[in-house]
């Protein structure tokens, strides 16, 4: 049992095509609207067919009320994080703090050079993901005296000013898979955003991808417990049973709790294009999951 104890968070993960125009808008909005916690964007600044994340997720911000808004995950070797940190707390003060901060260290290396991106082996990029993150939290620390300095190898901030600060405690979640990076994010992230179609061992990947997390937390004097564990999950609603999110919402609901309780999973987003499915998914899976998870709890 794996169970770190976060309150259950559900939310979608929506692709930002370009056609319709409206389209991944009017999703956010009835994710809003049916009451789930997330809505959240893919970010490929070098694909013609999808909106600017960015963009997206501002304009999003007007469109909703009340629901939590973050890329999954941004690309950071194409957005400055000393830009992308102001970015980020200015809409987070705008929309009254729901902005979270999905990042990643980036992929598809040919397309982030073609788009004048640095391209950087595995090691460098994580490095780089390090420095970027270091930047993000020193701009958003106006408490601290005088401006930012950060002298890294990939990014060097000296003498900028800090600030605005966001308007909440903005997480910074990181899409990892690999023990380095693992390994970054327990010692500087708050939260971890694999895709559980990406572990070839399945959920099972999540005990060992654990491990690497919390042994750095450790490490850095962190609780591993202050690291939410999300996961980006496909899934199709159907009579009976036939796999893993395939079936009835009764038996999803069992799937995510399962989730929670052997390995911690607090934050599950639903990566769907469908408007009924996402309000299937807020009405019948997220309350029915929560039951289960706190009656395990109480356990």
């Amino acid at each position: 049992m794996a169970d770190y104890g976060h309150d259950l968070r559900f939310g979608v993960f929506v692709t930002p095509t370009a056609e319709p125009v409206h389209r991944a808008v009017e999703l956010a909005v009835v994710a809003d609207r049916a009451g789930l916690d997330l809505v959240t964007f893919q970010d490929h600044p070098y694909l013609p067919t999808f909106h600017d994340t960015w963009t997206l997720l501002s304009y999003t911000a007007a469109r909703t009320e009340r629901i939590h808004l973050a890329g999954n995950v941004l690309n950071l070797p194409l957005r400055t994080p000393a830009v992308l940190a102001r970015s980020v707390a200015s809409l987070d003060r705008l929309s009254g703090g729901r902005i979270e901060l999905g990042i990643g260290a980036g992929g598809f290396w040919d397309a982030i050079e073609a788009m004048s991106g640095r391209r950087l082996s595995p090691g460098e990029s994580v490095s780089a993901l390090a420095e970027g993150i270091r930047v993000i939290r020193e701009v958003w620390a106006t408490d601290r005296p005088g401006p930012v300095r950060v002298e890294g190898e990939h990014y060097r901030v000296v003498g900028a000013k800090r600030g605005p600060a966001p308007a909440h405690d903005v997480d910074i979640w990181v899409g990892a898979y690999k023990p380095r990076m693992l390994r970054l994010v327990g010692r500087l992230a708050d939260g971890f955003l694999p895709s559980l179609g990406y572990l070839p061992g399945g959920p099972g990947d999540l005990a060992g991808m654990n491990e690497h997390i919390d042994e750095a937390a450790r490490d850095s004097g962190r609780e591993p417990a202050a690291i939410r564990r999300l996961l980006n999950v496909t899934g199709r609603f159907a009579p009976t049973g036939t796999a893993f999110l395939d079936g009835p919402a009764e038996q999803w609901a069992e799937d995510l709790a399962g989730l929670t309780v052997e390995y911690g999973v607090s934050a599950f987003v639903l990566a769907t294009d469908d408007p009924a499915t996402v309000e299937r998914f807020a009405a019948e899976v997220a309350p029915a999951t929560r039951e289960l998870v706190a009656a395990e709890r109480r356990r």
